[in-house]
């Protein structure tokens, strides 16, 4: 019976001299061999730590980039109005009715044009505060009660402005700010312009419609 040494040449294995050690690597067929000291293990592995790492590298980038994919998915929201126009009424995420009393000053909700169908191509910020404490930059002739209405979406990459630093509007993608009692102008971050006003008034029932549609471009783009 023969088998093959680490050389790849057939060599009897009874025909070894008596004074040959047979333990060594040139004289021990390589099938004897403990495994984890073959050159061809040490390979495999620097092979099984290599897809380690590529494994645990993978999956830092991908806890790193998923909060960036949820925020991506607004950007692919687009505004093809006008979605709002004279009359149309203001709603919440339940697509019920803002009437006069809903908030309080220094409060605000996200509100939509109704009917809904298309309601995620124009949320609107909707925020009340006393009417004197508005300055330049608001149209107050778009205000009722203390309520003054905004686009939601930020005019730097189309996020959306969920948060808020006090009274001032925050964009949570790259720290655009906005002053809602300045007609939403910009006072931090990177977004070229103020968040568009929405005109809005009371209906005879007491609840808040809009008189016509958003006064300049939604989101990012427009002058």
């Amino acid at each position: 019976m023969t088998t093959d040494d680490d050389d790849g040449e057939g060599e009897s294995v009874s025909a070894l001299p008596a004074d040959a050690c047979a333990c060594t690597d040139t004289a021990q067929p390589s099938i004897y061999q403990p495994f984890w000291g073959d050159r061809r293990a040490e390979m495999s592995r620097r092979g099984y730590a290599g897809v380690l790492a590529t494994v645990s590298g993978l999956a830092a980038l991908a806890s790193l980039t998923a909060p960036v994919l949820g925020l991506t998915r607004v950007f692919e929201r687009s505004y093809t109005g006008p979605v709002y126009s004279d009359g149309v009424a203001l709603v919440d995420s339940e697509g019920t009715r803002i009437t006069e009393s809903r908030l309080g000053e220094g409060e605000q909700l996200t509100v939509f044009p109704e009917p809904r169908p298309g309601i995620d191509r124009a949320p609107t910020l909707l925020v009340r505060f006393a009417e004197d404490q508005y300055g330049d930059g608001t149209r107050m002739e778009f205000t009722v009660s203390g309520y003054a209405a905004y686009s939601k979406v930020c005019t730097h990459a189309g996020c959306m402005v969920a948060d808020r630093d006090d009274t001032t509007l925050v964009c949570p993608c790259h720290s655009g700010r906005f002053d809602p009692l300045s007609g939403a102008s910009v006072t931090g971050g990177p977004p070229p312009r103020a968040l568009p006003q929405l005109p809005i008034t009371l209906s005879s029932d007491g609840e808040l419609i809009a008189t016509g549609d958003f006064e300049g471009h939604v989101g990012p783009g427009g002058e």
